[in-house]
C-alpha cells in the first residue's frame, strides 16, 4: 500500500521549533518534487514549501520564508520541514503530499487539488503560550 505518513506535530510556544517528517512507505520518493501544505481552522488550505525531486530547489511561500527549511534524504525515503521562531498563526494541520507527474515543484503549491496525487493524513501543530 503506497502512502505517505506525517510526523512530529505538536504543541510549542512561539518562537520555539518543531521539525515534521514525511515518510513514504510502499513506493520511493526520490523521483518526486514533495510539498507541506497546512489548513488552519477555518482557512483554505494553504502551501508552504515544496522541493524539488533532486532537493536543488526549494520553494517557500512568503509567511513561511525565513523560518522554515524543507529538506529530503531519500536514502531515508523522508522529507523534513524545520520549523522555526512559530507563531501563533502557524497553527494548523500540516500535510505532504506528491504528485507522480512532478519532479519539479512549479506551481504545486497553488495547483494541486486534495484529490490528487498522494496525501498524508496530516500531524497538528499548534503555537501557543
Amino acid at each position: 500500500q503506497s502512502q505517505l505518513v506525517e510526523s512530529g506535530g505538536g504543541l510549542v510556544q512561539p518562537g520555539g521549533s518543531l521539525t515534521l517528517s514525511c515518510a513514504a512507505s510502499g513506493f520511493t520518493l526520490d523521483a518526486y518534487a514533495v510539498a507541506w501544505f497546512r489548513q488552519a481552522p477555518g482557512k483554505e488550505r494553504e502551501g508552504a514549501s515544496c522541493i524539488s525531486s533532486s532537493g536543488r530547489s526549494t520553494v517557500y511561500t512568503a509567511s513561511v520564508k525565513g523560518r522554515f527549511t524543507i529538506s529530503r534524504d531519500n536514502a531515508k525515503n523522508t522529507v523534513y520541514l524545520q520549523m522555526s521562531d512559530l507563531k501563533p498563526e502557524d497553527t494548523a494541520v500540516y500535510y505532504c503530499a506528491l504528485d507522480r507527474r512532478r519532479a519539479a515543484c512549479g506551481t504545486i503549491l497553488d495547483d494541486m487539488g486534495p484529490t490528487s496525487g498522494y496525501w498524508g493524513q496530516g500531524t497538528q501543530v499548534t503555537v501557543s503560550s
